[in-house]
């Protein structure tokens, strides 16, 4: 039975066994974890894959796969013909690229023919993944979590990768206000299993556990798992309002707080010692200049990176919370099961391997109220974080 939002008018729409749902990026880490989900509940499940995908991550689902490239309009829309919703998690993610015109193809114009898509086919709803980078975080140095009502500054929105999201969203949004039912997803850093690339922020486990992490700078991230943010995915389809963002997230946790739960899991010595703001962003500009752009490979220390390292991406998903019902395990859930999976399939060095003594940790923390905990208190008889950081003062007149 369908409910409906007494605030909106809208009408929650629950996912049905049987219902035909179309997944772009269904191959990847957070897109696999999304069709893992719909498949649990009965659906069944359109992968939407680019050519030459690697699928791995779909070996075991019994998923409908079809080829889809994001910028080829035609095929798109042959592709999500018969879809009654569609998530579009497909998108180009990194720190770097030979021809940064590829972030805008993929994220800007691909998001375009995917909605155009969407409307043909009749969709009744899209959720479009976004990502927290296009929100402004002037505040979080101060503490304050930023929610979807802090707009960004445009030159804080670091490389490619985030412009070209900003302008996505903008063309969702677009889109929403011309009649297409799309919410947004925003979610936070995901850590947890099939991580296969891995993305930057699997990289900072695979690194803690092969060794190759010297040093780190003051910065905090809010980590989540990712099977939640799926969960949230889902939620949104249901429950979201048309045009609306909400943040997934989990807890917000300083570098110090990540590096200290890999070492109490593995058993690995925590030896990395904290470099000053300015030898990052040194690192990064040396190596984009003699990597990036004189060899043309990937810097090995992109600047994108350093300069998002110094900056704290710190969230309030209260929002998410409160209208969906979203629900987070505690971060050191994320990062165990994210350092078991690279450990199981091969990522981390054998001299490494020999070193892991694999032993439970306590949770850093609850990660079930907004942005981890409550504002202003500790939660559980655990000893405040980041994540009691007090949330930003909102502004219920702002929609989105």
């Amino acid at each position: 039975m369908t409910g409906s939002d007494g605030a909106t008018g809208e009408v929650a729409v629950p996912l049905r066994p049987g219902d035909v749902v179309g997944v772009t990026g269904a191959a990847g880490f957070i897109g696999s974890a999304i069709t893992r989900q719909l498949v649990d509940r009965g659906v069944e499940v359109v992968a939407l894959l680019e050519p030459g995908a690697d699928e791995a991550n779909l070996e075991d689902l019994a998923v409908e796969r079809r080829p889809a490239d994001v910028r080829d309009p035609v095929a798109l829309r042959s592709a999500v013909e018969g879809c009654r919703f569609l998530f579009h998690t497909a998108a180009l993610y990194g720190f770097w690229a030979a021809d940064p015109h590829r972030f805008y193809d993929v994220n800007v114009g691909g998001t375009r023919n995917v909605l155009a898509a969407a409307a043909d086919a009749g969709c009744e709803r899209v959720v479009y993944t976004s990502t927290v980078g296009t929100i402004g975080v002037r505040g979080t140095a101060r503490g304050l979590a930023a929610d979807e009502d802090c707009h960004a500054e445009v030159h804080h929105l670091f490389g490619p990768y985030k412009r070209s999201k900003y302008v996505a969203e903008h063309e969702v949004l677009r889109a929403a206000a011309q009649g297409v039912p799309v919410s947004l997803a925003l979610p936070t850093f995901p850590l947890g299993p099939r991580d296969r690339r891995p993305t930057p922020t699997g990289k900072l486990v695979l690194d803690f556990l092969n060794g190759r992490m010297p040093g780190f700078v003051d910065t905090a991230m809010n980590v989540a798992h990712v099977d939640d943010l799926a969960a949230g995915h889902l939620q949104v389809l249901e429950r979201g309002r048309t045009g609306r963002s909400y943040i997934l997230g989990g807890e917000n946790l300083s570098m110090r707080e990540i590096l200290a739960s890999l070492a109490g899991v593995t058993g690995l010595p925590l030896r990395a010692i904290r470099f000053p703001r300015a030898v990052a962003i040194g690192a990064g500009m040396a190596s984009e200049w003699v990597e990036g752009r004189l060899l043309r490979r990937e810097p090995s220390v992109p600047l994108e990176a350093a300069r998002m390292s110094s900056t704290h991406m710190i969230f309030d998903d209260r929002r998410a919370r409160t209208e969906l019902g979203y629900r987070s395990r505690p971060p050191a859930a994320a990062i165990e099961d994210s350092a078991r999976w690279f450990f199981d399939h091969g990522y981390v060095t054998e001299r490494r391997r020999r070193m892991i003594r694999w032993r439970p940790v306590a949770p850093a923390g609850g990660a079930d109220g907004p942005g981890g905990g409550e504002s202003g208190t500790a939660g559980n008889g655990r000893a405040p974080t980041l994540a009691d950081a007090p949330a930003r003062p909102r502004s219920p007149a702002l929609p989105g």
